[in-house]
């Protein structure tokens, strides 16, 4: 069934587990996601960035998302996720996405904050949550350039930025990249526990590809609730559709699609029992 992120998330806060978020690039990767979410019987919310809906658009993401969660029992949210201006933040909810992110945060505070509240406004009245970004998560993925040396969420500016927007969810940079890791992955958990201690509303954590599941897991102890998984996914999918595109004689795209779905499917499993999700629903 298709839901908003907001109960489900606010449930975890409550039971100190997290969602995860999973980032879809087409309807075979939706399929698989879900799927794993209703075998486990948890809650899952699907997203797409703006670079996604780029390649195809909001409204047939939707359509898909929206079919799928019919068929299915446990709650399913469709997510627009790091949505770069307004206007794709509205294009997003009027296509019917049941969870909104506005992503200012390459701007200055007071910009951030604007916008932020703008789109908030805006979906308050649709009962649409929206989430936010505060301090900049760095790396690249699809469209996504976070750069490096990027600025992590001061605590008080935190709090400071949640009051004057109304948010629903706040994204932190805290040490995550998007996209691959050169390096090892390291979170700043005292500073995740300082924003926890000054933020009421659930916290998001962005980039967590490539992070070791037990960081997930003390960064869900100390208050993330939402977590982000994109570039799993893609290697994912693509590692099951690689190994059947080299056999010449397959030439049938759903023999690769549903290998690809396989390893989605296993991948989508694991992290929803990492965030401790399963059996929530």
């Amino acid at each position: 069934m298709l839901v908003t992120s907001k109960e489900m998330i606010l449930k975890a806060q409550a039971g100190n587990y997290a969602v995860g978020a999973f980032n879809i690039e087409n309807m075979e990767m939706a399929m698989a996601a879900v799927k794993a979410a209703e075998d486990l019987h948890a809650p899952i919310i699907l997203q797409t960035t703006p670079g996604t809906v780029d390649y195809a658009t909001l409204e047939l993401y939707f359509a898909n998302v929206k079919a799928i969660a019919d068929m299915v029992k446990v709650p399913v949210a469709i997510h627009l996720d790091h949505g770069s201006s307004f206007e794709l933040a509205m294009q997003a909810l009027h296509a019917g996405y049941t969870s909104i992110m506005i992503d200012g945060s390459h701007l200055p505070f007071d910009e951030n904050v604007a916008v932020s509240r703008r789109v908030v406004d805006a979906c308050k009245p649709n009962n649409i949550p929206v989430e936010a970004e505060l301090g900049k998560v760095g790396g690249k993925e699809d469209k996504l350039d976070g750069g490096s040396n990027n600025p992590y969420t001061e605590p008080a500016e935190a709090k400071e930025f949640v009051a004057q927007t109304d948010v629903d969810f706040l994204a932190i940079a805290v040490g995550t990249i998007h996209g691959i890791y050169k390096g090892e992955p390291k979170i700043d958990m005292d500073r995740l526990s300082e924003i926890r201690q000054v933020v009421d509303v659930p916290l998001v954590l962005h980039g967590t590809s490539g992070v070791p599941d037990e960081l997930v897991r003390e960064a869900i102890k100390r208050g993330i609730c939402k977590v982000n998984y994109a570039t799993d996914l893609r290697i994912a999918y693509t590692k099951g559709a690689r190994a059947n595109l080299e056999d010449d004689k397959v030439i049938d795209p759903k023999k690769y699609g549903e290998a690809g779905m396989k390893e989605v499917y296993a991948l989508v499993a694991d992290k929803i029992k990492v965030v401790g999700s399963d059996n929530k629903a």
